[in-house]
């Protein structure tokens, strides 16, 4: 059974009682005497059950009285009071939730109107667990112990013999296969449709990641796993929970200032689709698009960029086009799902994956223009000069930029694979992009140059990822290293090996055969990025004075295995930097790592520097919740897709604070002065997100004229509690100095 916590608030002897519901409009005068105050558009009151005030509860507004759907969360203080700022006028349904309670039944109020709501008291632990989020039933997933490693494929413990240690399991069953796209955990994932109730468990498992609009990624990533293991674990958790096994633990309400946070979401897109990112600002200058629209990326779901206009709560679409006939579209499922029949939902040629605003606020993107095939200045014989160096074959994706102004959308050709983006700060407005793991390159595009030009093959470069190996400060000659990491024909990390090539030739430099994932750059103008895999690790690489010939990278391995490492950890994913340059990275093995180049003691280059030589650069930091079972390393159950810095403050939680993304656990997780706050989406069940970005609409309104940005990441927005027909959202998080200011 799981352990019973007792929250603020309720009574031991209330745990079992159940009381009938009630809700009650109070006065305004007699609610300010509790120290409520409420403006025309607010709505405040108290939260009570029978164990008395609720402290750290949210309550939930959500209206369809406006253009699109809106939704807006706040948590009560440590008495059980409330107070939901600044509504849009239109009537709204109100309810409480928390953990240890039943949702309170839903008021039909708006603004202007003090509301008490009466949630109940949990009558047992099952009933508490429905609201848990994901990562808490995921935890319950039965790992195979540290002595089962290396597989021995289906004829013997049905592990895949690539398959190493537990970790480098763990890191696929999470972010780098299984939750890469989507939550597990949650009540679709933890329970088997009807529709495959009545084959054995392992088999329903096979069938329903079969039934998955991207059903042939799912069943690559199982069988990199091993197949028959996989769904038999699976299998076998769901059955546990079917027959009454609940999580170990329960998760903690709202402490602190995570009191004080104010959630919006607006529905955008359409429930067919799905999005990756959005944008909100100039990542470089947060000022950049004040009170402005929010563009998305709807990756293979759809051809266009969804837009919210946030200050009239309308929503739009600006179409991407590609000019080629022959670029490829989507797969059609493999077989029928339980959401969907044979319906393929997803219809995307251009496969926007990442959106980035410049400083004149037009928005870029990396999308997909033709067929995968470059054209000749890419390829050898060319003389452009990075085709000389290094030719290009094929890309997966490359640029367009939209600009609002004139509403039009320009695509620019690049031989390089596009994945994620990044403006540098230099007088070319330079674009670093990273490929997503394969290619084995890291491109950029001089905006300055394409925007006086429009000449494309003029305008782009890219290098290989080139150690100075042999330790003489320079780029020579090089050997070139072994495959880190196996990618899709689009350039979607398969999740390989990423250890470093010792081999080569001791009088030349080694090229890295990896490719950004992450990207991230500093300060100095140096650009970071991510490397998947196992343990995985993250890349410097100084551009130099002519980067296709100068620049020079310099590998960091994830701390695995080391003895000189306090903490292991392994697979990074999405990365950013802080002012200071320190790196910040999000991990498969459950942490939020940081990277500070500045306290490595020895080498940085030649025949020494493989990977492993400054593990005291890395600091962990264990992301909160459960383990999974058999699991003692550190590290949590919880997912983290992406890590973004708010350099700026935009949150209100300082300068250079790192955020996480909680992608198991409904949150976003923010690192203030070494510990987490979470800041949980509680409504609907299974919030997903990928990137963020803040942005500052109004410098001088203090906590209402900031925030972060973010959408509903997830490719399967019906898997969340509000089911099939769930839009994706946009959600904006704030901080205001008390759990009642408005």
């Amino acid at each position: 059974m799981a352990k019973r916590i007792l929250y603020p608030g309720m009574a031991a002897a209330g745990i079992a009682a159940l009381l009938a519901a009630s809700l009650g409009t109070t006065s305004a005068r007699q609610t300010r005497g509790e120290g409520i105050r409420i403006d025309s558009d607010d709505i405040g009151g108290t939260v009570t059950s029978s164990s008395g005030p609720e402290a750290g509860v949210w309550v939930i507004a959500e209206t369809n009285d406006l253009p699109t759907r809106y939704i807006k969360e706040v948590v009560t203080d440590d008495r059980g009071r409330y107070l939901i700022p600044d509504l849009p006028k239109a009537k709204y349904t109100v309810w409480a939730r928390g953990y240890g309670l039943v949702d309170s039944p839903k008021a039909q109020t708006e603004p202007g109107k003090l509301v008490d709501l009466k949630p109940t008291v949990a009558p047992d632990a099952k009933t508490a667990a429905q609201y848990y989020p994901g990562n808490y039933w995921y935890s319950l997933l039965d790992v195979p112990g540290k002595n089962e490693f290396p597989g021995t494929d289906a004829a013997g413990n049905g592990i895949s013999p690539s398959i190493k240690n537990q970790g480098q399991w763990i890191h696929l069953i999470k972010t780098d296969s299984c939750e890469s796209c989507h939550q597990l955990g949650n009540l679709y994932t933890r329970t088997i449709p009807a529709m495959f109730s009545d084959l054995e468990p392992a088999q329903a498992w096979m069938r329903r990641v079969q039934s998955g609009q991207a059903g042939g990624i799912m069943m690559g990533g199982l069988a990199q796993l091993g197949v028959k293991r996989a769904t038999e674990l699976l299998g076998d958790w769901t059955t546990r929970i079917a027959k009454g096994e609940l999580p170990a633990e329960a998760p903690p309400r709202p402490q602190g200032v995570e009191r004080n946070v104010v959630i919006t979401q607006w529905d955008w897109a359409d429930p067919k689709a799905y999005l990756h990112d959005e944008i909100s600002t100039d990542k470089r200058d947060p000022h950049v698009n004040a009170s402005g629209l929010i563009y998305g990326s709807p990756e293979e779901s759809r051809d266009y960029l969804p837009v919210l206009d946030p200050v009239h709560n309308t929503i739009s679409e600006v179409k991407v086009p590609y000019s080629d006939p022959n670029t490829p579209g989507q797969p059609k499922p493999l077989k029928a799902s339980a959401v969907w029949g044979d319906e393929a939902i997803w219809d995307s040629h251009t496969t926007v994956h990442n959106p980035m605003f410049d400083e004149r606020g037009r928005v870029w993107v990396t999308a997909r223009i033709r067929s995968f095939d470059n054209p000749a200045f890419c390829k050898a014989g060319s003389e452009l000069p990075s085709a000389k160096l290094t030719p290009l074959e094929r890309s997966g994706r490359q640029l367009e930029m939209y600009d609002p102004a004139t509403k039009q959308v320009a695509m620019i050709d690049t031989c390089y694979g596009t994945h994620h983006l990044q403006f540098a700060t230099d007088a070319n407005n330079t674009l670093w992009t990273s490929s997503g793991g394969g290619g084995g390159v890291v491109g950029w595009l001089n905006t300055k140059m394409w925007d006086q030009t429009h000449d494309a093959q003029k305008s782009q470069g890219w290098t290989a990822l080139v150690m100075d190996t042999n330790g003489n400060g320079k780029r020579d000659a090089y050997a070139e290293g072994e495959q880190r990491v196996a990618t899709t024909p689009g350039g979607e990390s398969l999740g390989a090996s990423s250890a470093v090539n010792t081999t080569a030739e001791s009088t030349k430099d080694t090229r890295l055969n990896a490719a950004f994932y992450g990207l991230g750059i500093g300060t100095d103008g140096m650009i970071w990025g991510t490397v998947l895999g196992f343990p995985g690790g993250i890349v410097r690489l100084n551009p130099g004075t002519n980067p296709p010939e100068t620049a020079l990278a310099e590998y960091y391995e994830v701390p695995w295995n080391d003895p000189k490492a306090p903490v292991w950890g392994y697979s990074p994913r999405g990365m950013d930097i802080d002012r200071s340059n320190v790196v910040w990275v999000a991990l498969g093995s459950g942490h939020l790592a940081s990277f500070d180049r500045r306290k490595c003691k020895g080498p940085l280059n030649g025949p020494a520097a493989t990977g492993r030589q400054c593990p005291e650069g890395w600091t962990l930091y264990p992301t909160p919740g459960p383990k999974f079972k058999n699991v003692t390393d550190s590290g949590s159950a919880d997912s983290h897709y992406y890590t973004w810095v708010d350099q700026f403050d935009t949150l209100g939680l300082g300068k250079n604070t790192p955020i996480a993304t909680g992608n198991s656990s409904d949150s976003l997780l923010a690192l203030v002065n070494g510990k987490f706050v979470i800041l949980r989406v509680p409504y609907p069940l299974g919030f997903f997100a990928k990137g963020m970005d803040g942005r500052f609409d109004d410098p001088k309104a203090g906590w209402k004229g900031k925030g972060v940005w973010t959408t509903w990441g997830t490719r399967t927005p019906f898997h969340s509690e509000t089911g099939k027909g769930t839009n994706p959202k946009v959600v904006h998080f704030q901080i205001r100095p008390d759990p009642l200011a408005n």
